[in-house]
């Protein structure tokens, strides 16, 4: 019988019989399935760290056909996005974004780290959630493999006069280049250089930066119809009631 002491996050929880939950767990390891005996009993000691969203460190002990959970340490429950609908509904669709692009025995230690910065600035700050969510959208595709060229034209190479974000060509086009590719999207000066920044940034720094409100509509679009091309699906913030 194998036992697992890892850290990771609860991105799913559903009821099975009358007291157990049935898990899902990013660990920097990949995605484990795992059952929680008792969890949902009133004074059980399971019940805090076996809720959405609750990061923690967890024993896990594998019986024959799945894992199962033997204690967990909580470290973070993200107690603010609990009791604000419009963070619990960002929160709730990257999750949707993670839980798609992650699988069992995968090395997510990258994605977790987003993930958790992420929650932070949604549960900790008021920074604007669609800011938050575009920073999100990019770095993770960058994670991926779908980091877009961003230090010169993805077509003809120049690096002057890069204006336009190519979802056909994975990145910045220059205006000659971009002018003659029907869906590519002109940008304004600050949101190149919020791109820009975003894939290069430092994981702990990638939030850590200003752009005007005209210009966070660009980001926004551009980083939404880049993941949903890249992941071949239309990913859209939906209201959670």
């Amino acid at each position: 019988m194998g036992i697992i002491k890892t850290k990771g996050i609860i991105l799913s929880e559903s009821n099975m019989n009358d007291f157990d939950k049935m898990l899902t767990i990013l660990t920097p390891n990949g995605k484990i399935g795992c059952a929680a005996k008792g969890a949902r009993r009133p004074k059980s000691l399971l019940m805090a760290g076996t809720q959405f969203l609750c990061f923690g460190e967890y024993l896990l002990y594998q019986g024959t056909s799945s894992y199962h959970m033997n204690s967990c340490d909580t470290i973070e429950i993200f107690y603010p996005i609990r009791t604000d609908l419009d963070k619990l509904k960002y929160a709730s669709h990257i999750t949707k974004i993670i839980n798609d692009v992650t699988d069992e025995n995968q090395n997510t230690y990258k994605i977790l780290q987003l993930f958790l910065n992420t929650l932070y600035m949604i549960s900790e700050t008021d920074e604007d959630l669609d800011f938050i969510l575009s920073v999100f959208r990019l770095r993770l595709l960058c994670l991926l493999g779908f980091m877009p060229e961003i230090r010169k034209c993805s077509q003809c190479k120049t690096e002057e006069n890069l204006e336009f974000f190519s979802m056909k060509d994975n990145g910045l086009k220059c205006i000659n280049c971009g002018r003659l590719d029907k869906g590519a999207i002109h940008l304004a000066e600050s949101t190149k250089n919020a791109i820009q920044y975003i894939v290069c940034a430092d994981a702990k720094k990638i939030f850590s930066f200003h752009i005007p409100e005209e210009n966070l509509r660009e980001l926004n679009l551009v980083t939404k119809l880049y993941l949903n091309e890249k992941l071949e699906k239309e990913y859209k913030v939906e209201d959670l009631f």
